[in-house]
């Protein structure tokens, strides 16, 4: 990477901002942003729009127009080289007479992978890649991970007490975190592309699972998918969401030997029902996050409950936690956050790292993420 420009780094930091904006909202393609810079002054700003498009260096040089001419582009993601649903990025770009491209990270796609660079290159287009590069892989996490590994980002919420219970023994569980720790978690939401939950919290709990931010229900903000786990296809039909299902996207993962005749009622209700490996909750689980990925989805938050929690887990596809913690003891007798990993050694135990502990209200919030294995 040559050395950044006066300016650079604080352009590039403006570009990932405008980045984070689309996160929950553009699977199965990465949440991009762009800046574009004319003789110091800021002309066009963009990120990618919800459903993937148009994408960030478009919308940034919609809005510079003529001004993109003879300026400088800041991406967080390597241009897009081939032909899609849209025009090549670097096509757009070129055609702008954009000068210079400063790239955050290169685009793990295959069909893109250093040719962006390429064909800027090749244009004449003065280009310089890595600036910030880390902090554009964490910020997209989920992007990166599927397209390198297969895989999406799969995060674990939490909200327990301080002894680790999310409900009591007869089942109460509202409220054990606070409303600002609520509001908290629909913005978690609203940056996932699905919620996850088993049927247990289903039966339980007849959730909605949707965002309820401010403004966001009312302006038909795009709404994560509702993924539930159902490996016996346990699930009544008139639940609210499978009544749902027909607004809200809604999919069930269950096991191949489930009722046809359910599922072709759920189906009958807007929800879409993928088949899973049912032989252990461990293979369960594998087998949903890679029918998820192959669906596009690049992070899911699972929401509940505790033996969903458990089975990623056991399975190591946790990524990062996020653990609410209130200010009350529940005891023994109530519902744990966590189901049994039946360790052998406390060694087996998955390990994370604290990356931030923030305070909402009476409440703390712990962001851990998985440690590295050697």
């Amino acid at each position: 990477m040559r050395a950044p420009e006066a300016g650079d780094l604080g352009y590039m930091t403006n570009a990932l901002a405008l980045a984070s904006r689309g996160l929950g909202s553009t699977a199965p393609n990465p949440s991009v942003g762009c800046v574009i810079v004319n003789d110091g002054v800021v002309v066009g700003r963009g990120w990618t729009q919800p459903g993937g498009r148009p994408h960030a260096e478009t919308v940034a040089l919609d809005r510079a127009g003529a001004l993109a001419k003879g300026a400088t582009a800041y991406v967080t993601l390597e241009p897009c080289c081939h032909q899609g649903q849209t025009a090549p990025c670097t096509a757009a770009l070129i055609g702008a007479g954009i000068a210079r491209v400063v790239i955050a990270a290169s685009d793990p796609d295959a069909r893109v992978d250093g040719g962006g660079i390429s064909a800027l290159k090749n244009a004449g287009v003065n280009v310089s890649s890595g600036l910030l590069g880390a902090e554009a892989m964490s910020g997209d996490a989920g992007y990166f991970k599927r397209a390198r590994l297969g895989v999406p980002f799969v995060a674990l919420k939490s909200a327990a007490s301080v002894d680790g219970r999310i409900a009591l023994a007869s089942g109460e569980s509202q409220w054990i975190t606070s409303d600002v720790a609520r509001r908290y978690g629909h913005l978690l939401r609203s940056k996932y592309d699905a919620v996850l939950v088993g049927s247990g919290t289903v039966q339980a709990d007849n959730p909605s699972l949707i965002c309820r931010l401010p403004g966001y229900v009312e302006n038909k903000l795009p709404q994560p998918v509702r993924v539930v786990l159902d490996r016996r296809l346990r699930i009544a039909a008139d639940v609210d969401l499978v009544m749902s299902a027909s607004k809200t996207p809604t999919w069930l993962v269950t096991g191949e030997s489930a009722s046809s005749e359910k599922v072709k009622k759920l189906q009958s209700l807007g929800v879409e029902v993928l088949f899973a490996e049912t032989s252990s909750d461990a293979d369960f689980a594998r087998s949903a996050v890679d029918l998820l990925a192959e669906q596009g989805l690049n992070q899911i938050l699972i929401e509940g409950g505790g033996q969903v929690a458990a089975s990623f887990l056991k399975a190591g596809l946790v990524d990062r936690v996020y653990a609410f913690r209130a200010p009350m003891v529940v005891g023994g007798d109530g519902r744990s956050a966590i189901g049994d990993l039946t360790l052998g050694q406390l060694s087996d135990a998955p390990r994370f790292h604290r990356v931030e502990t923030r305070v909402f209200g009476p409440d703390t919030l712990d962001i851990l993420d998985r440690e590295p294995t050697v």
